[in-house]
Formats: structure tokens, C-alpha cells, sequence
């Protein structure tokens, strides 16, 4: 994307994240599991879900590399009330769907107001491990995320294994949840295409 572009769509303190003098916007679908407070026990049912989200890639005053949320698109009407009411984050309640073909895995996410387009994605995995290139690190090592919540800007750290990655083929996707988001790619075709198994991960709390 154009940095310009994305500049405007950032909290205030925050600028985009370039590599090689390009900003980019991600797109990103995902299962949800076994999500807990602190030590407790897993929430039933609330807390595994589908979610859909765009993104774009950030840097603050600090130096550190987050990214923005533009979108949130999640299947658990719970979760994404509590996340848009605490912590200011843009989530809606959507339908998502998600299904393994053999080794083809086909997300498909729908607003649930009327004639409102969806997205989807549909990918060919592998069991190929891969190593992420320099532009795939750049995109998947984010340590936190930066947003302009009820009490101001905020930065939220997390911690997690580096993602491990298998071979991704792109067989269709959609991209209106970036174009609904108000993100206008360079170009139509992806610059990264990436799987993975998933990583247990730890949110912090969010402090400037």
C-alpha cells in the first residue's frame, strides 16, 4: 500500500511500519481456541471462535512495531461486544465459516446485516514446512497492538512462539473486507500467502 495511504488510517502517535519504503495490509483468518483469563480455566463456548481481521502494520514513538486493527470480524456475539466496549477495538458479530476440503481449507466470513458483502479465502496447505522470507517476518513478527481506546491511545503487548509455517497455495479469495475496511492494495495479487498450525498465545494489558 501507499504509506501515505495508511498514515491517515492510524491512531494519533503512530506511523506505519515500512519495509523496503512500502506500507502493507494483511488479511487474516483464524481459529480461536480455548481462550482463558489469566489462569483460569478455558471460557465455554465464548471462548473458541472464528475471526476475520484486516490489518495494517505500525510503529510508535517508541519504536515499537504493532499493528492496527481495521476490521474484526468474529462469530461469538460475546467476545466481540466485550472487545469493542473495553478496549475500543473495531469487532462486529459476523457469520464465519470455516471447512477442510482433504487438505484445501476454505473460510468464508458474511455481515449479518442484509446485502452487506463478505470475504472469503481458499488455500491449498501442505505438508511442506517452509521458512519465512524477510517480507513473511516482517508481516508475522508482531509483538503487539497499538489503538485508540475509551481512555486514549494504547499499546497491548502479547508473547508467543515465532508461527511455524507450512506451503500455502491461494486458490481464491476475496478481497472486499480490505476494500470495506478502506484499504486500497497496489495490487490485486498477494505479496504473502502464509499457514500455520497456530501458537499458544499470551495477551498483556494494554499501558502506553
Amino acid at each position: 500500500m501507499d504509506p501515505f495511504a495508511v498514515a491517515r488510517l492510524l491512531p494519533q502517535g503512530t506511523v506505519p511500519d515500512l519495509f523496503h519504503g512500502r506500507a502493507y495490509a494483511g488479511l487474516v483468518f483464524f481459529r480461536m481456541e480455548d481462550l482463558a483469563f489469566r489462569h483460569g480455566p478455558p471460557l465455554p463456548y465464548v471462548g473458541s471462535f472464528n475471526e476475520a481481521n484486516v490489518r495494517v502494520y505500525s510503529r510508535d514513538e517508541k519504536g515499537r512495531r504493532g499493528v492496527v486493527f481495521l476490521s474484526l470480524d468474529c462469530d461469538r456475539l460475546v467476545p466481540a461486544v466485550g472487545a469493542r466496549a473495553g478496549f475500543g477495538l473495531p469487532y462486529r458479530w459476523s457469520r464465519i465459516s470455516r471447512h477442510w476440503y482433504g487438505r484445501r481449507l476454505l473460510y468464508r466470513v458474511q455481515d449479518r446485516r442484509p446485502h452487506r458483502p463478505g470475504g472469503l479465502a481458499w488455500v491449498d496447505v501442505s505438508d511442506e514446512v517452509i521458512t519465512p522470507g524477510p517480507l513473511d517476518r516482517f508481516l508475522t513478527h508482531r509483538w503487539g497492538l497499538h489503538e485508540e481506546g475509551p481512555w486514549g491511545r494504547y499499546y497491548m503487548g502479547l508473547t508467543h512462539p515465532v508461527w511455524p509455517f507450512r506451503r500455502c497455495d491461494p486458490l481464491d479469495w476475496d478481497t472486499t473486507p480490505l476494500m470495506s475496511a478502506g484499504v486500497t492494495p497496489l495490487r490485486a495479487e498477494p505479496d504473502s500467502v502464509l499457514f500455520s498450525p497456530g501458537v499458544a498465545v499470551r495477551f498483556g494489558l494494554p499501558g502506553r
